[in-house]
């Protein structure tokens, strides 16, 4: 399938939000048609390259589909969009359109049924509800609380200060039980 795709520097994960302030004719113009025609755009994490002017040289192999969940025109003058992630997609391929727009050919992968939270998730649940009192993330209306763990995951995975290569490789995960490993894992180096 084809999805407009919308590179940025950061990782877009299920279930989480994401505001977006546009400026870019290329951006405006997608949403625009997203909206008309109530469908998702592409986001995916830029590995080399900019989120402005030149479309990226190398793009994660993973992304999100974003659709709008609110709009409003910003005091800056810019378009500001809250999107929210709804499924996850390998990227197979892209073209760069003339203006600068890339579209994706996309895969969509296959959720898993989601598992409940056990004891050896507590403190990575403890960690969630300790995140969800930032100020910044309290700004995007996130719960502190996760329903299992999916959620758990790919809250974690959105809110942590990964790299892009680590937070793509969470996002291309099927098995919620490995991604929390893998989690694990990454906040032990962290703390190294």
């Amino acid at each position: 399938m084809k999805l407009p795709l919308f590179p940025l520097s950061t990782t877009l994960f299920p279930g989480c939000p994401l505001d977006l302030q546009l400026f870019e004719p290329r951006y405006l113009d997608m949403i625009s048609r997203c909206l008309k025609q109530n469908i998702g755009f592409g986001v995916v994490t830029i590995l080399e390259g900019e989120e402005v002017g030149a479309a990226p040289t190398r793009l994660g192999g993973f992304g999100c589909e974003a659709v709008v969940r609110d709009w409003q025109q910003q005091s800056n003058g810019l378009l500001g969009v809250r999107v929210e992630g709804v499924r996850r997609f390998r990227l197979l391929d892209t073209e760069v359109q003339d203006d600068q727009l890339t579209m994706g050919t996309v895969e969509w992968l296959d959720e898993p049924v989601e598992r409940p939270l056990s004891d050896q998730h507590d403190d990575l649940a403890a960690l969630l509800q300790a995140l969800a009192e930032h100020p910044m993330v309290a700004a995007l209306d996130l719960d502190g609380t996760a329903r299992g763990q999916c959620e758990l995951g790919y809250r974690l995975g959105y809110l942590l200060p990964f790299t892009p290569d680590q937070k793509n490789e969470l996002l291309s995960l099927d098995d919620p039980g490995e991604r929390l490993d893998r989690l694990h894992e990454l906040l032990s180096s962290l703390q190294e």
